[in-house]
């Protein structure tokens, strides 16, 4: 898409989680895509003089990707045309669809020059430089919810998912449960540094694939097959050494995966 123009756009449905811009195709159509960015789990795409599309995928959502290169992107055929709910067309031909079976995923536009509420006080990316110890030490300084909450909340940082929140905690050894304020600052930079790699295992593996998340190409992601706590309640714990069982608590509405043995 970058670099391209929007052939045309068709847009099937008038809401997904909320309702779509009612402008939405006349936006699109004829817009040359200027850049395709991220910021936190939501996607970017900058048209030329006309603002920027903004895309979550929510729980199902997917971007498939057809009429490009022979053999390069395949749409399975369990994914359903009817959930196609937008449908965008290429000036060379490809075919970029957002298809989302439960229609929690969304798409809004952000007009030129301005701003959007979804993103207006998002706190830094993992891979930002200004995620530091320090940083996160100042974020966590006297509050009271618990750590596993802190770390989702995207306020303080933003991107964290329920997955890679608990691989980072057990690989951190740090209990779920404990409030972020009460972890000492040589714990907080352990902590900052397994966030990144669990999220650079993660990217590397394709992403984890546990019931619609699927790679561009169709492919399945592999990082559940690595996963040290995640989903393995009662299974013993994998840490060297360590003779606990990988327990499951409910915080604020997600499942917490943790040892009790060896995360304090």
């Amino acid at each position: 898409m970058e670099g391209l123009r929007i052939a045309s756009a068709e847009i099937r449905r008038p809401d997904l989680r909320w309702p779509l811009p009612p402008d939405l195709r006349q936006v699109m159509t004829g817009a040359r895509v200027t850049a395709l960015r991220r910021r936190s789990k939501y996607l970017l795409a900058d048209l030329e003089d006309r603002g920027t599309v903004l895309w979550h995928l929510g729980m199902s959502g997917r971007m498939l990707i057809e009429g490009h290169a022979p053999g390069e992107f395949h749409r399975d055929p369990s994914i359903y045309a009817r959930h196609d709910h937008v449908v965008l067309r290429m000036e060379t031909g490809t075919t970029i669809t957002f298809n989302d079976a439960r229609r929690f995923g969304m798409v809004d536009l952000i007009r030129e020059g301005g701003g959007h509420p979804l993103l207006d006080h998002l706190g830094p990316e993992p891979f930002d430089d200004a995620f530091t110890p320090a940083y996160l030490a100042a974020a966590f300084a006297g509050r009271r919810v618990p750590v596993k909450q802190a770390l989702l909340d995207q306020r303080i940082v933003a991107g964290l998912g329920n997955i890679y929140v608990s691989e980072s905690l057990f690989r951190a050894g740090i209990d779920p449960r404990r409030a972020a304020g009460r972890i000492g600052a040589a714990r907080i930079a352990i902590l900052a540094g397994h966030v990144r790699d669990v999220l650079a295992d993660a990217i590397a593996a394709g992403g984890s694939s546990l019931r619609d998340h699927r790679q561009a190409t169709g492919e399945l992601g592999y990082f559940q097959h690595s996963f040290r706590v995640y989903d393995r309640e009662g299974q013993p714990c994998l840490r060297d050494g360590c003779t606990g069982h990988v327990r499951r608590i409910v915080q604020s509405g997600r499942s917490s995966f943790w040892c009790a043995s060896c995360q304090r």
